[in-house]
């Protein structure tokens, strides 16, 4: 399973973005109007919102913060918001599918472009590459909550698809259709997941030699730190030592 998980490949970038603490808020408190804006302000009564709410909670935000998202999303003032995916190829061929939440499609695309083109990348078309992904539901928890089995046991339990285990933690999987109702299986029997949320997932990965590597990921931080940007992913599988080095 290496390579597989989401934890793993996106940990060097944990301290990244604990130092950027208002950037990842603002981008936290996006999500959360939008799935405010679509449905009920109870995030028990909408999957979206709880699940965005969950992922603000995991990064620390201030609960006055979650709340004035909230409200801010049933308002009649709140910021209109589209949902759009790019894709294309990074670095060694590397697919990556770069999911937006903007303002202005046309800053958005223009901006993404250049950062692919920067970095010896190219955009494709719309599911120019999608096809070698799958849309997963992903529910996530520390590794003290049990061993490798006992997740197991604890995913047949309540259907998920598998669980995935590692130093990191445990990684529910599900499919997206059976992703609340897992979810909320999961939380009453272990708790609250560290995050959760419904994402792209590559069907296999590609290793990347580690200088290619450190220009896939100069691309990823560029398209991440980008405001309109929610959420990069990519088929790639970095090596030990480049993780290592990046998480320095």
């Amino acid at each position: 399973m290496a390579g597989h998980s989401h934890a793993k490949n996106v940990m060097f970038r944990k301290g990244k973005a604990n130092k950027e603490r208002s950037k990842l808020f603002s981008k936290l408190a996006r999500e959360i109007i939008v799935a405010s804006k679509m449905g009920l302000p109870d995030p028990d009564h909408n999957a979206r919102l709880r699940a965005a709410v969950i992922a603000a909670r995991s990064q620390s935000m201030p609960k006055d913060n979650i709340e004035r998202a909230i409200k801010k999303g049933q308002g009649g003032d709140a910021e209109n918001y589209d949902e759009v995916r790019y894709e294309g190829y990074g670095p060694g061929g590397i697919a990556l599918i770069v999911e937006c939440l903007t303002d202005n499609r046309t800053r958005t695309v223009a901006d993404v472009r250049a950062a692919f083109s920067k970095f010896g990348g190219a955009m494709g078309e719309t599911n120019s590459v999608s096809f070698m992904f799958d849309r997963v539901g992903v529910i996530a928890y520390p590794a003290d909550k049990g061993s490798e089995d006992a997740m197991l046991e604890t995913a047949l339990e309540v259907g998920a698809e598998e669980c995935i285990s590692d130093e990191e933690g445990h990684e529910f999987l599900t499919t997206p259709e059976d992703f609340a109702g897992v979810r909320d299986a999961l939380e009453a029997k272990l708790g609250p997941p560290v995050s959760s949320g419904i994402f792209f997932r590559p069907q296999n990965t590609i290793p990347v030699k580690d200088d290619v590597g450190e220009t896939l990921i100069k691309l990823i931080d560029t398209l991440d730190d980008h405001d309109d940007v929610q959420r990069v992913t990519g088929n790639y599988e970095l090596s030990e030592a480049l993780l290592a080095k990046l998480g320095e």
